[in-house]
């Protein structure tokens, strides 16, 4: 990592064929965005959603003027956007354009908006480059950074989607100024997750002062997204398809994934990584493997910044059948990334049924 005019760039490796690219963090990022679109693209498509239309219309008219043919594709906001049918109309709009295999695809938005974007330039002429410019927390520490693409089905998020690493990513700490509180204390749950599985440091610096984590304008917000990304950079380099140690990252995600489902996606993201959480230090207290304070510090962390750490009890049948579908089950054995202490994640392949009622028992509303 290198920092130069406050701009700090983390470098994720390549992996199996993939090139190396960088994720910038810093202000006024915008000038960086032709240096990684390059001199062989001619045309730039921006995929935004409706509420960056603005946004994105600013940045294809950017893009006009340094000389790219920019088109500006618009898609619905949020979890709406990651469907076959939207990535239907954007490829339905690159092939209107002439868009070939040298043209660059920019997402711009939260982590829905990228992860289509990533999506529809892995699909399109089976694989162009593309640069993601997240515009949330959770987009700039999680969904931007690893290369995951993908969209939702009605039986699942993300069961459709493609390992496709971005040429790059620019994440300008001044997007997060406008975003609203909700918004931004959801993705606190991907950075508080980095700081269990990896990184102690982020915990103890949220610790100093919670109402001070809530906002951009704390003094470690600069830090806290940083040590996160490189968390993640660091364990997504030399393993892009999750065949090793880049599983840890599911930690919390197992039931998360299993509410949003059931909450058919209205519910964010850093909420039900959130109760997650919760759940897999359960699991892991009651399987023996994680200590009594690590677990209790899970819900005084999360509480602190306003993160739930309950979901209803009646849901659990539900909740059980979707999990066995989740892509990082093995056939029909559940697995859960646990913790064996405080930056110690391993896998818990199989649990006792009556084990995961009592975890779930303590996450019940």
């Amino acid at each position: 990592m290198t920092t130069d005019q406050g701009t700090t760039r983390i470098q994720v490796a390549g992996s199996a064929g993939t090139d190396p690219y960088e994720v910038l963090v810093g202000r006024q990022l915008l000038g960086e965005l032709s240096g990684m679109i390059g001199t062989k693209a001619k045309r730039v498509a921006v995929i935004h959603p409706e509420a960056l239309a603005g946004t994105g219309e600013a940045l294809r008219a950017d893009l006009a003027e340094q000389g790219y043919e920019a088109v500006a594709i618009q898609v619905p906001n949020a979890e709406e956007a990651k469907t076959a049918e939207v990535a239907a109309y954007c490829w339905k709009a690159l092939g209107q354009t002439g868009f070939t295999r040298t043209d660059v695809i920019v997402g711009v938005g939260g982590g829905a908006t990228t992860d289509l974007a990533g999506f529809v330039a892995a699909t399109w002429l089976r694989g162009v480059r593309w640069i993601a410019v997240p515009t949330t927390v959770l987009a700039m520490v999680d969904a931007a950074v690893g290369g995951k693409t993908g969209i939702n089905t009605a039986e699942g998020k993300n069961l459709v989607g493609a390992f496709h690493p971005p040429a790059g990513v620019l994440c300008d700490l001044a997007a997060l100024d406008s975003l609203p509180v909700h918004d931004y204390v959801s993705g606190l749950a991907e950075i508080i997750k980095a700081g269990f599985i990896v990184d102690p440091v982020i915990l103890d610096l949220i610790e100093e002062d919670p109402q001070a984590a809530r906002t951009p304008a704390g003094p470690h917000t600069a830090e806290l997204l940083v040590r996160s990304i490189r968390v993640k950079a660091e364990v997504v380099s030399g393993d892009l398809k999750e065949s090793g140690r880049r599983e840890i990252l599911n930690y919390g995600h197992t039931l998360a994934h299993a509410i949003e489902k059931n909450e058919r996606y209205k519910w964010r993201h850093g909420a039900a990584v959130s109760v997650g959480m919760v759940f897999a230090a359960e699991l892991g207290r009651l399987a023996g493997r994680l200590d009594d304070a690590t677990a209790d510090r899970h819900r005084a962390i999360l509480e602190s910044v306003g993160l739930p750490l309950t979901y209803r009890g009646d849901q659990w049948p539900k909740l059980l059948e979707t999990m066995r579908v989740d892509k990082k089950s093995r056939g029909d054995l559940l697995r859960f990334i646990v913790l064996d202490g405080l930056g110690k994640p391993t896998v818990l392949e199989g649990p006792d049924p009556a084990v995961l009622i009592a975890a779930y028992g303590e996450v019940s509303a």
